[in-house]
């Protein structure tokens, strides 16, 4: 098979460059995708992202571990990703945060010429149709449904009255240029419609529209291998699919959107990576690009969690699991309730110290108790509050373990390998102590699940004990202009023709917030720059 454009991951990314690539009549589209279509219940209800996270089965998920973190005690940490269209948009808790205008004058500023703020914010736009309508922060044309959430629970408005008591000052809206504050989050979800109430992941939105384009194939359950590379120009790739092995060509151009893990892996199983590393695994190098799979950094996620007195929040009890069983069927008419919530309802955005300039930390607040990635259940009612420093130090990488392409690659993220993050999550953790003990919080607040003496080394021996991801990795073919850049500012490899990574791997650095709206930004500039070549402009 041969087509003009090859996209190897329909994740994020993937779903939104098949789209709008395919809107151009004259061209032909692959795109390859190694999950489902994801269109099924646990998808569309956001209730159910409590069902998928833990990877327990693996449902949509490819349910990932880290490497053993010395700074957390040698744990290995657990790292859910999307497998299936929407990639991680299918799992998530559909939270819709852009980050600070600072994040993308930073890339700018350290190489990646072109993404500064005033060159990314129509992208953003352009990408979402917000029920606020066209504004100057928002856009209302675009197929990424954002809304508000409809029926928030009365303790998510408690919370926010509880950061008030800390000196955090409500927010109405963490993407209209001021980001610090403490409010609801908006959410990529369907607001009108028979869709009502349904998760708007990235496929939802961009992709599962347009499916039956006559240029456009999308193949589910294949995976790609390797990308071939002839003369120093990617023509292709190696696909799996069942027990068939194929090779799909691309007359254009590879384009690689496999996430922050994927992507790294497969360049590395194609002869792309450190030189050395790819020789330890007997793999020749057809190119040494040091910077493959590094720089892989991540937001540390410390929670502490509640049991309540009140039941208007979620337990896995057989009264609480009463209630979700009533919400779905309020959900399945109405688009609302219970079984519309994201879950992580409430959020701020604060700065540990107020001589800084702008927000270094993020509150989700969950209207149930979570313990690691709800892999360990807890039957009460209750609640959590999360915190994560926005702009970690500590970086890691991403490895091969087997020249395998069906082997887990190791992860390692570094957590609090740099000193100045454990510095700040002990601060951070502070603060969320202040604000969760407040007295809006106080009808829901009963027993604090892993209580501690009450000393900075309890605390920070808590931290190391229980902190792990957020969900937010990036970085690993990060794009710049030194020799560790793996991309230019165009997202081409550099050394290779007809090749390119498009999803959040190339992030220099990360965003202050959550990186699926950043990631769809990512792709729709993408798809642009793809046009403009394919044109000669």
């Amino acid at each position: 098979m041969r087509f003009d454009y090859l996209i190897l991951g329909g994740g994020s990314a993937g779903a939104v460059l098949a789209a709008r690539l395919s809107e151009d009549p004259s061209v032909t589209v692959c795109l390859i995708e190694a999950g489902r279509e994801a269109r099924d219940i646990f998808v569309r209800a956001p209730a159910l992202v409590a069902a998928m996270v833990a990877g327990r089965p693996p449902i949509h998920n490819w349910a990932y571990h880290t490497t053993p973190q010395p700074g957390l005690g040698g744990r290995r940490g657990f790292q859910p990703r999307g497998r299936g269209l929407g990639g991680s948009s299918a799992i998530n808790a559909m939270l819709y945060v852009r980050g600070q205008p600072e994040d993308y004058d930073g890339w700018a500023e350290a190489g990646a010429e072109g993404w500064d703020w005033d060159s990314v914010k129509p992208w953003f736009l352009a990408s979402e149709r917000n029920m606020r309508g066209d504004t100057d922060w928002h856009g209302g044309e675009g197929p990424l449904r954002v809304g508000d959430q409809r029926r928030p629970r009365a303790i998510s408005r408690a919370f926010i009255e509880a950061c008030a008591a800390v000196q955090c000052p409500p927010n109405a809206d963490f993407n209209a240029g001021e980001q610090e504050g403490a409010g609801l989050y908006q959410v990529t979800q369907f607001w009108d419609g028979a869709r009502k109430g349904e998760r708007c992941s990235a496929a939802a939105a961009y992709l599962h529209p347009v499916m039956g384009r006559a240029n456009l194939t999308v193949l589910t359950r294949a995976r790609a291998e390797k990308i071939e590379i002839a003369e120093g120009r990617a023509t292709g790739a190696v696909i799996r699919q069942g027990r068939k092995r194929m090779r799909i060509e691309a007359a254009r151009e590879v384009i690689l959107s496999a996430g922050a893990f994927g992507s790294p892996q497969l360049l590395m199983l194609s002869g792309i990576g450190p030189a050395d590393h790819l020789r330890e695994h007997g793999i020749e190098p057809r190119l040494d690009l040091p910077g493959v799979g590094a720089n892989l950094h991540d937001h540390l996620d410390y929670i502490l969690s509640y049991t309540s007195p009140r039941r208007d929040v979620v337990g896995l009890n057989p009264r609480g699991l009463m209630r979700l069983a009533r919400a779905a069927g309020g959900w399945r008419k109405h688009g609302e309730g219970l079984f519309a919530s994201p879950m992580a309802e409430g959020g701020a955005f604060l700065r540990s110290d107020p001589g800084l300039t702008r927000p270094d930390l993020q509150i989700h607040f969950v209207v149930g108790i979570v313990d690691q990635h709800m892999r360990k259940p807890h039957l009460a009612d209750g609640w959590s509050a999360h915190i994560c420093p926005l702009r970690p130090h500590s970086r890691g990488t991403l490895r091969l373990a087997s020249p395998d392409p069906r082997a887990a690659p190791l992860i390692d993220p570094g957590f609090l390998s740099d000193p100045r993050d454990a510095a700040l999550m002990l601060k951070a953790a502070r603060l969320l102590e202040r604000i969760t003990e407040a007295e809006p919080l106080s009808p829901w607040r009963g027993r604090r699940l892993y209580p501690h003496d009450g000393t900075d080394a309890a605390l920070m021996a808590d931290i190391r004990a229980r902190a792990d991801t957020i969900y937010h990795p990036v970085g690993t073919c990060a794009m710049g202009q030194g020799e560790m850049a793996v991309v230019d500012p165009q997202l081409r490899v550099r050394g290779v023709n007809g090749l390119r990574v498009v999803d959040a791997s190339v992030m220099p650095q990360l965003v202050s917030g959550n990186t699926n709206a950043p990631t769809i930004m990512i792709a729709e500039r993408a798809a642009e720059f793809i046009r403009r070549d394919l044109s000669g402009d």
